[in-house]
């Protein structure tokens, strides 16, 4: 059975984007797919008489997902498509769609976002308690204008990154992009006194460490997905800052999010919250199981 990439749709301009970024998506792994909208006009609507002074929920959300559809086709009259209108709210409702999808495709902002916000709720929400990956795509790119090359993954470690970097080795190899993975590592704030000969270089010794750490973490990828290039990345300083400059001409972000057992969503930490607000890419957030 082939697990549908799905897509959320809501007639905003990030959401038509997020559905450009899923038909692509669709496409490079052969994967069909699924658009969903979600509208509670059923609980609202169901039993009572049509008001024929405006258009009522049903037939706004008939043509949000006619349109968007109609608007998938045009770019790839091939993609293999399907829609779905949902009586939930948006959160709950691609919630459950995320239990039987390959990962959950969002625009930063739907059609009730304030235009100030860099992130909405919904897709805020989905990247912190999704059992799939989630992507969050904006709607228009704010980094450099060069044309965007290669998917960027941060590492925490090998029992931390798992699964962000089995989904970034598919990214990178569907897409014949590089891989740079990125490791952050500080120097210590009190240095060691004496004899460097005898105490060593803390600084030194934080980027081996750190360097060992990606080794340790891609050797498996590596051997599995020979075929991908990867480019690592040591950077002293925090890892919201270091993944942001990596992503600035990136095609695609990938972090990963903790999800601990007996906790019911993810752990969505300072880093997770700054890139999914701040990159100017697309942004993967994938679950770890701790």
């Amino acid at each position: 059975m082939e697990i549908p990439v799905v897509v959320g749709v809501d007639g905003s301009e990030t959401g038509l984007r997020a559905v450009d970024w899923a038909v692509a998506e669709s496409l490079r792994l052969g994967l069909p797919l699924r658009m969903v909208y979600a509208s509670l006009w059923e609980r609202y609507e169901g039993g009572g008489p049509p008001d024929p002074e405006r258009p009522s929920e049903q037939v706004l959300a008939d043509h949000i997902v006619s349109a968007a559809m109609e608007h998938a086709r045009r770019l790839a009259p091939e993609i293999r498509a399907s829609s779905l209108i949902r009586p939930q709210d948006a959160v709950t409702a691609l919630l459950e769609e995320a239990r039987s999808a390959t990962m959950v495709v969002v625009g930063s902002r739907g059609r009730g976002g304030l235009a100030g916000l860099l992130l909405g709720s919904v897709s805020l929400s989905l990247a912190g308690r999704s059992h799939c990956p989630v992507v969050v795509v904006r709607t228009a790119r704010t980094g450099p204008a060069t044309e965007p090359h290669g998917v960027v993954v941060g590492v925490g470690g090998a029992a931390e990154s798992g699964q962000a970097l089995r989904f970034a080795f598919r990214e990178a190899e569907t897409r014949r992009s590089p891989l740079v993975a990125v490791r952050a590592w500080r120097s210590p704030m009190h240095r060691p006194m004496g004899n460097p000969l005898f105490t060593g270089d803390p600084e030194a010794a934080h980027r081996r460490q750190a360097t060992d750490i990606l080794d340790d973490a891609l050797a498996g990828f590596e051997r599995s997905h020979p075929d991908v290039e990867v480019r690592r990345e040591t950077v002293e300083g925090s890892a919201h800052h270091a993944l942001l400059t990596a992503a600035a001409t990136a095609e695609l972000l990938v972090v990963g999010a903790r999800r601990l057992s007996g906790h019911g969503g993810l752990q969505l930490g300072r880093v997770n919250h700054a890139v999914l607000h701040h990159a100017p890419c697309p942004v993967a957030v994938v679950p770890e199981r701790m």
